[in-house]
């Protein structure tokens, strides 16, 4: 099958750099511009430069969803010359129009007026909750498998259906950082053939609620205090933790934010899930209940806690800068969407689980993920502002072939969100923004109202009329209506309750800390530890304490200890519940592709330039992103461009490192031109201190080392054990890159850190 135009733009492109002669450091992900600028300002008028290979901007359709067969960039700015939003050229931008060179300022100024006025009027209102966001372009191959339980015909074989996919975290504003322990957005917007469909989870599988009603009462509890407006973008409070300690069911919700699943390693390498039950319909109307699960084909794995701070500081726009710069260099990231299928019974439980709780899953040995389809993110956006920030999801986007249920978070999403994009975007016409607008025909009736785009003709927008001939129709048998399911309403009273079912907040919590790995035990214990240690109030703290001692006695006393208070003694009522362990709830074990992983290579001049040079073009061959790090940003010779410097490399930045030389103590290499001088080696060593911590860092986060034989002095100084898991000691850089593309399918070398939380 041929490749998508955009995917094959960026293969072309990627292949160009990987087979040329390496001299240009814009083959390595991150060059700002399509071109190389020249170290003059530019004279000559010329036209804007085009996108770069890797970005791809809205499909050209009108507000009505039709096809203009434009190309791509027709909504790209126009002309070599400085216009006025009119198109007026201008001769000049840099002085106010004065009476005299001293002033006064004219108000007559036609252009100083509209050029400040669209600058106070740039903003729009940020998302209350995930507003800090990453997205990209893609595209979404069904496999057909579908078929029995859908007739959406995006999931039918073969089926290409256009996709935006926006990535967020929920708690911080735009300004926060990306590494924050959060829980992190999903959406997913498709562009089929029957309409837009809106997928809209996260990358926890559960919620902290079960009602909409309650969706204010928990994010002001996360948000930063009223008073002070801090912590930013963090759990790690008194509101947050009051809260969930009083409010029991976010139990479940909260220990998988407290585990590795808070700290993703990037958006690439974490599941997604619909969170609810939907219904699916199929060509015969029969139904069934689904959940939905986007399963990353290069694992999930995540950051280790000191990892996630130092990025914090190091790169707040870490993953949004590794999102976009894995698509410019052609490791594109896919995921499978899978569903889990249940019968449609009247009770809408399955083995004892009520599938409309959203705080609870089914463990995927009840009712295993069929994969349905294949997304690839391939293209990056040409303005984040135009597509990222205006884009605009509703769950209550749907096709035909998928409904909803009575789940009562879903019910109130199914309001908020399109009550929002009014608000946040100026009004109802929202849809008609490019990057929301269908790829299907639009003949809705709706007129008017701010930033209306169409222009409608007709003079009947009412149904029914004769004056407009009737139009538009209504659809009929086998016009892909959307039709909702006639569902059964069950008679009772008109109450503020939940089911009885509902009631259950810590079988399944403790059902995932009996699925983790002793080592991811160790991370939620030290999570909670640390998280609750910044509460100040003590009862709040002994509040915690109680909850998780409903979870599990030795996650209660570890965390109890690690706070310096008694564990709490629970009655037999209280005791945590019988359950058993669900393997795929861990993210440890499972190998994965390495492809797209980050790997370091330490060199100076010193070094053996013809090995680095054969393990670089080896690591590329192999779909690794091979980065040179040195004491200098010139290259070490000829065609050996070096990506970063012994002062601004870190080792968070890099999955796997291979040292190929013992670089000696640069100049920069004190304290007071370099603050990581001496952090390791106590500035003592004969060797680039700088160096010794990255290693260091890269050994205590159990990341893979390779070192070549002329670089083993290396090894005493940053405290490594040569014998340790995951320290490979070879000759040939050959033999230290396929050992190291191995150990990378596993993420981490899991065995390096002792864990005593069985």
């Amino acid at each position: 099958m041929d490749k998508p135009a955009p995917v094959r733009k960026v293969i072309d492109a990627v292949t160009e750099i990987v087979t040329g002669d390496g001299e240009d450091s814009r083959s390595v992900p991150g060059a700002p511009s399509s071109r190389a600028p020249q170290a003059s300002e530019p004279t000559e008028p010329r036209p804007p430069l085009p996108p770069k290979p890797d970005q791809q901007p809205p499909s050209p359709v009108t507000a009505t969803g039709r096809a203009t067969g434009a190309p791509t960039d027709v909504r790209a700015q126009n002309g070599g010359y400085l216009t006025t939003a009119q198109g007026l050229r201008l001769p000049d931008s840099d002085h106010s129009l004065k009476a005299g060179p001293r002033g006064p300022v004219l108000l007559q100024d036609h252009h100083l007026r509209e050029k400040i006025t669209h600058f106070d009027h740039e903003r729009i209102p940020e998302r209350v909750v995930h507003a800090r966001g990453a997205a990209a372009h893609g595209v979404f191959r069904g496999y057909g498998t579908a078929a029995a339980v859908s007739k959406a015909a995006f999931l039918t074989e073969g089926a290409q259906t256009p996709v935006f996919v926006r990535f967020s975290t929920v708690l911080g504003s735009r300004g926060s950082a990306d590494t924050v322990r959060d829980t992190r957005g999903f959406a997913t917007k498709f562009y089929t053939s029957e309409g837009v469909f809106d997928l809209v989870g996260n990358n926890i599988p559960v919620f902290f609620i079960q009602d909409a009603i309650k969706f204010p009462d928990v994010i002001h509890a996360g948000k930063p205090h009223p008073d002070r407006e801090i912590p930013q973008a963090q759990s790690a409070h008194d509101t947050f933790w009051d809260f969930v300690s009083l409010h029991t069911e976010a139990t479940h919700h909260t220990l998988w934010n407290m585990s590795d699943r808070g700290i993703p390693r990037s958006f690439r390498m974490m599941e997604g899930f619909g969170i609810h039950t939907f219904r699916l319909v199929n060509a015969d109307g029969a139904t069934t209940l689904v959940k939905f699960h986007w399963k990353p084909k290069a694992g999930v794995h995540s950051l280790v806690w000191e990892e996630a701070q130092l990025i914090g500081g190091l790169d707040p726009d870490f993953h949004r800068r590794d999102l976009a710069d894995a698509i410019e260099a052609g490791n594109f990231p896919q995921w499978e969407l899978g569903i889990q299928t249940f019968p449609d019974t009247p009770e809408q439980v399955f083995e004892g689980i009520d599938l409309l709780d959203p705080t609870k899953i089914v463990p995927e040995e009840l009712a295993p993920v069929r994969p349905i389809g294949l997304m690839t993110l391939n293209a990056n956006p040409v303005n984040f502002f135009a597509e990222t920030e205006q884009v605009a999801f509703h769950p209550g986007h749907l096709v035909p072939g998928i409904d909803v249920t009575d789940d009562p978070l879903l019910a109130g999403r199914l309001f908020s969100y399109l009550d929002t994009q009014i608000s946040r975007l100026g009004g109802p016409n929202f849809a008609q923004i490019p990057i929301n607008r269908t790829h299907a025909p639009v003949n809705d009736m709706l007129r008017d109202g701010f930033h209306q785009h169409a222009v409608h003709a007709g003079v009947a927008p009412f149904k029914p009329n004769s004056l407009d001939g009737g139009c538009p129709f209504f659809a009929g048998p086998g016009d892909h209506a959307f039709v909702e399911v006639p569902t059964p309403v069950a008679a009772g009273a008109k109450v503020r309750q939940a089911p009885a079912s509902f009631d259950d907040h810590f079988s399944q919590p403790r059902m995932f800390w009996l699925s983790l790995s002793p080592v991811e035990r160790e991370h939620v214990i030290a999570a909670y530890t640390f998280e609750v240690s910044k509460v100040y109030e003590q009862a709040i703290k002994e509040r915690v304490l109680s909850v998780l001692a409903q979870v599990d006695a030795t996650l209660c006393s570890q965390v109890a200890a690690g706070l310096g208070l008694p564990a709490p003694t629970m009655s037999a009522r209280d005791a945590a519940p019988q359950v058993s362990a669900s393997a795929p709830l861990s993210q440890v074990g499972k190998a994965w592709p390495s492809t797209g992983r980050i790997l370091g290579i330490i060199a100076d001049q010193a070094s053996d330039l013809d090995a680095v040079r054969r393990v670089r073009d080896a690591a590329q061959q192999v779909g690794l992103l091979p980065l040179l790090i040195a004491p200098t940003g010139a290259p070490l010779v000829e065609g050996l461009a070096v990506q970063r410097t012994f002062g601004a490399a870190r080792s968070v930045e890099f999955d796997a490192l291979l040292v190929a030389g013992a670089p000696a103590p640069g100049d920069d290499d004190r304290g007071a031109r370099d603050a990581k001088s001496g952090a390791v080696a106590g500035g003592q060593s004969t060797l680039d201190s700088r160096v010794v911590l990255l290693v260091n860092e890269a050994y205590r986060h159990a990341k893979p080392i390779g070192v070549l034989a002329g670089a083993r002095a290396v090894l005493v100084p940053a405290a490594v054990d040569p014998r340790a898991p995951g320290v490979v000691l070879e000759t040939e850089g050959a033999d230290v890159l396929a050992r190291l593309t191995d150990l990378l399918a596993l993420h981490r070398v899991w065995d390096r850190f002792p864990a005593s939380a069985s």
